[in-house]
């Protein structure tokens, strides 16, 4: 059976080989780990779809190839014998049947010889497949691909022939790529330990949105004594029907939905000199794995969810991501993206933009706290549940008030939303 490389995403065309798990001649179990597959914006683990026996690898780590291409070949148990055992006679027929001709055999026809330019012409095209890491990097230090040499399979241009390229002309690699390929000048104290394939992704991701977005931050106080009130209500059913708490998230993932409806603007994407306005809400949500590694699956067309269908899906996506069971296309295609960091009592985060989104929101620690309550017999002081909503923008595509418009509307319904009719 032919192992493919999977499709990481609607508009992501190749991937890179990260890493084999298993080699020529290993025995594997059906859904074990064969290899870790990356693109610029996503590392996926591979399994294996049958047990058998691998037979062949056909792409070597680090190389970049199609969605489509075939990676690998597994033969069912037994199958990968057999294959041998065929592969041995034939052998020794084709020794015999040459025993049997004599010594004298015609020579074989020799190779017609390729025209050089239409060599060259094809050596050039090959070299110049290039990832989308290799693509961005040159962007990013404008350099030439044909006047850089390849060191990978056919002459193609890798990540560390980039980094080759910016030293020579004395620039600084960048963050994300300097964490990956350099090494301390000097020996230093304390132990090294390398960035995995989600680290580095990420930081490669977070270093990019903040050298491409101007990123501004805005924050709101909101009083979640409404959302307390239906939370306090179902929370015996909910946990005993259920089997997880009712929490905060998805009244806040609700209401952003909403909000987003009435603000489109923030629900879109640059392109160019302009934005794409989406017309579906697709969240992206924040998922920490084990406190090393960060990633955001998408809960598509959430806008449509109530609060109860909106907390299905964030406890299984949470729970997938952290078992590494998340598809490709569960990572791809957000919106936007709420960071959910309430869990550690964190008072305000300035979370960083999710390219190409607008804009991001991080839900904060809720605490009860006095506060001052305005009523018809006057002001009052009561302890309520309090937290901060946060929100990152892209300044080139809103300004401060239409943001701040946005978060007064997020406030707005989180405060007085009838929101028992939601679960």
């Amino acid at each position: 059976m032919n192992i493919l490389m999977p499709q990481l995403g609607e508009t992501v065309a190749e991937g890179t080989v990260a890493a084999w798990h298993k080699q020529v001649g290993d025995a594997v179990e059906k859904d074990e780990l064969l290899l870790d597959v990356e693109t610029d914006k996503a590392a996926i683990e591979v399994p294996a779809p049958i047990a058998g026996v691998i037979t062949e690898i056909r792409v070597a780590a680090g190389q970049t190839v199609n969605v489509g291409a075939v990676l690998a070949v597994i033969s069912a148990p037994g199958a990968a014998a057999a294959d041998a055992d065929d592969a041995e006679s034939a052998a020794d027929a084709s020794s015999e049947s040459a025993s049997d001709a004599g010594s004298i055999a015609p020579p074989p026809p020799a190779p017609s010889a390729p025209k050089a330019n239409t060599a060259s012409a094809a050596a050039r095209s090959e070299r110049l497949k290039l990832s989308p890491v290799v693509r961005r990097l040159l962007a990013e230090h404008d350099l030439d691909p044909h006047a850089i040499d390849g060191t990978g399979r056919d002459g193609r241009i890798t990540r560390n022939d980039i980094v080759a390229a910016i030293e020579s002309q004395g620039e600084s690699a960048s963050p994300a790529v300097a964490a990956q390929s350099a090494r301390p000048a000097a020996p230093v104290e304390g132990d090294r330990v390398d960035f995995d394939r989600t680290r580095r992704l990420t930081a490669e991701h977070m270093v990019r949105s903040k050298a491409t977005s101007p990123h501004v931050l805005q924050a709101i106080e909101v009083d979640f004594a409404a959302v307390d009130a239906v939370r306090a209500a179902a929370r015996g059913s909910w946990r005993r029907e259920r089997g997880y708490s009712l929490t905060y998230l998805p009244f806040i993932a609700r209401a952003v939905c909403l909000a987003l409806k009435d603000f489109p603007r923030i629900n879109a994407s640059i392109d160019g000199d302009g934005l794409v306005l989406h017309k579906r809400v697709h969240l992206a949500i924040a998922v920490a794995l084990d406190l090393d590694g960060l990633v955001a699956p998408v809960i598509k067309d959430a806008g449509d969810l109530t609060v109860s269908g909106l907390a299905q899906q964030i406890v299984d996506s949470s729970r997938r991501a952290r078992e590494r069971k998340l598809g490709p296309d569960e990572l791809q295609g957000g919106t936007y993206t709420l960071s959910n960091n309430g869990s550690f009592g964190t008072l305000i985060t300035a979370p960083i933009i999710n390219q190409p989104q607008i804009a991001i929101l991080s839900v904060d620690g809720i605490v009860k706290r006095p506060v001052v309550i305005e009523g018809p017999a006057g002001d009052a002081i009561g302890i309520r549940p309090i937290g901060i909503l946060a929100q990152s923008f892209d300044h080139r595509a809103i300004d401060g008030a239409y943001s701040g418009a946005f978060l007064a509307r997020l406030k707005e319904l989180l405060q007085t939303k009838d929101w028992a009719a939601e679960l």
